[in-house]
This record gives structure tokens, C-alpha cells and sequence, in this order.
């Protein structure tokens, strides 16, 4: 028991450190008013980031659980992962 609750905080301060940076509230704000997966690249230039420093928060999203990616060709697109934020923080997507 002790094992598998120290599993359950890893994965919330993961979340949490996720959520701690104001670029990465703003791209999943971008995701959840879009509705739909975006393309990196249109993430990155709605909210003016460069390709490295988009690709360092994105990375950081999905380790947490919080984005999914898919690569198509050259092309790769982020969505909002719903079920890690119905999981750990229900409603939150709702007051972004």
C-alpha cells in the first residue's frame, strides 16, 4: 500500500509541476478552447514560442499525462489527455 501511494504522488507532483508554469496553462487553454488536437507548430505560433521552447513544454505535458502526440509525417499534433484530468483533477479543465 505504501509502494502504490508513493506511485499516486509521483504521478500528482509530475501534474502539479506541469501545471506550475504559466506557458504550459496557456497551451492547455489553446487545446481546450480549440477543442481538438492542434499541430505543434500552430500551438507554438498562436502563443509565440520557439520550436525548441515549445517542444520543451510539450514534452513536459505529456510526461505528466496531461497531452497526448501523434506523429504524422513530418507534422506532430497535441490534444488534451481528458482522462488524467478526470482522474486527479476533476473539474480543472472547466476553470481554465
Amino acid at each position: 500500500m505504501i509502494i502504490e501511494q508513493k506511485n499516486l504522488d509521483e504521478i500528482r507532483v509530475d501534474i502539479f509541476k506541469a501545471l506550475a508554469d504559466p506557458t504550459r496553462l496557456e497551451i492547455l487553454r489553446l487545446l481546450k478552447n480549440h477543442g481538438d488536437e492542434m499541430s505543434c507548430g500552430e500551438v507554438g505560433d498562436r502563443i509565440q514560442l520557439t520550436k525548441s521552447t515549445a517542444s520543451y513544454h510539450f514534452k513536459i505535458l505529456r510526461e505528466a499525462g496531461l497531452t497526448t502526440t501523434r506523429k504524422e509525417a513530418k507534422h506532430k499534433y497535441v490534444q488534451i489527455y481528458p482522462d488524467t484530468f478526470s482522474t486527479y483533477l476533476p473539474g480543472f479543465l472547466d476553470s481554465l
